[in-house]
């Protein structure tokens, strides 16, 4: 069975958590045993614990964000050892990409990365998919690993061997609900619809660079509202206004295929729900475009889903 080493910034935890759960099959089926810092029980020192079990390691994953990256304890320390044992051959690390940082000069951004092609986490609009790319991934790393002989391989101190047969059998199902306030629901809300206009503007300029005769515009009217329009041959072919108006109820953003409304009518509305643990998006107008309305959006699926609506025009 390979040993699979948990190392990321406590602000992530929610991130590793989803992704243990993903592992369960490699679990049940004997191919992994993971551990990670939570596992720590009272008394135990907690610096040791965490570098008994780091040397132990067949896979050590880095979950990569720019909280791991200013992390002192994760850089300088389980990275800097994780990096040595990888380039000894005792251990594969595997880079893990959950938001977009320069990850690429890390000593470790000349490893092949997952999500595909280094893609952060937060990016899908549904993490599951990124999460199964992940577990895929660890399944043939740890395939590779077992043909390895084991005389070949590093052999674990009698010290550490005892102590991980000593460590009782639990389960990675440990995740309580998380009650969020009024506060949090409202950071989200605005943090959502920053990421939203920026995520039209670059599309709108990316549309226009593929596309001879389609010509867009990105207007932020103020800072609660933008507009966008796609051209054709120079007539509007499609427009929008996106916007934080109260107007149907908080905890809400406005799509409106007129850009003139400015948050006064709309065609869908996305509302923030919570799952007991994290965050998210879902509409709530009834109208559910190409059914979206089955997930909890992220704030990369929420722009996509009315981005979606915006381009439909000239794709259909």
């Amino acid at each position: 069975m390979v040993s699979l080493f948990f190392s990321y910034s406590h602000r992530d935890e929610v991130i590793r958590d989803e992704l243990e759960i993903h592992l369960a099959m490699l679990k049940r089926q004997g191919v992994i045993e993971t551990w990670h810092d939570r596992r720590i029980v009272a008394g135990d020192e907690f610096n040791g614990k965490i570098s008994e079990y780091l040397e132990m390691a067949d896979i050590v994953l880095l979950l990569v964000s720019p909280y791991f990256i200013a992390s002192q304890y994760c850089y300088a320390v389980e990275m800097a050892r994780a990096m040595e044992r990888h380039d000894a051959g005792d251990a594969r690390v595997i880079p893990v990409i959950v938001d977009p940082c320069e990850w690429h000069m890390a000593p470790f951004g000349k490893l092949l990365a997952m999500p595909q092609d280094g893609k952060p986490i937060s990016k899908f609009p549904n993490m599951h998919d990124a999460f199964l790319q992940i577990t895929s991934a660890i399944r043939k790393a740890a395939a590779s690993l077992n043909t390895i002989p084991n005389d070949t391989r590093k052999a674990v101190p009698r010290t550490q061997e005892a102590a991980l047969v000593a460590e009782k059998p639990r389960s990675s199902n440990l995740r309580l609900k998380r009650d969020f306030s009024q506060r949090d629901k409202d950071r989200f809300r605005e943090e959502t619809f920053q990421y939203m206009a920026a995520y039209f503007e670059g599309s709108l300029s990316e549309l226009q660079a593929r596309n001879p005769g389609i010509e867009t515009a990105f207007r932020r009217v103020d800072a609660n509202t933008f507009t966008a329009t796609i051209y054709e041959h120079g007539s509007p072919k499609s427009e929008c206004s996106i916007s934080l108006s109260d107007s149907f109820g908080g905890d809400q953003i406005a799509y409106s295929a007129d850009k003139a409304s400015r948050g006064n009518s709309c065609n869908e509305l996305l509302g923030v729900i919570a799952d007991g643990t994290a965050l998210g998006w879902k509409p709530t107008m009834g109208f559910h475009f190409h059914d979206a309305s089955s997930e909890q959006l992220t704030e990369a699926g929420a722009s996509e889903y009315f981005w979606s609506r915006l381009i439909e025009p000239l794709q259909s």
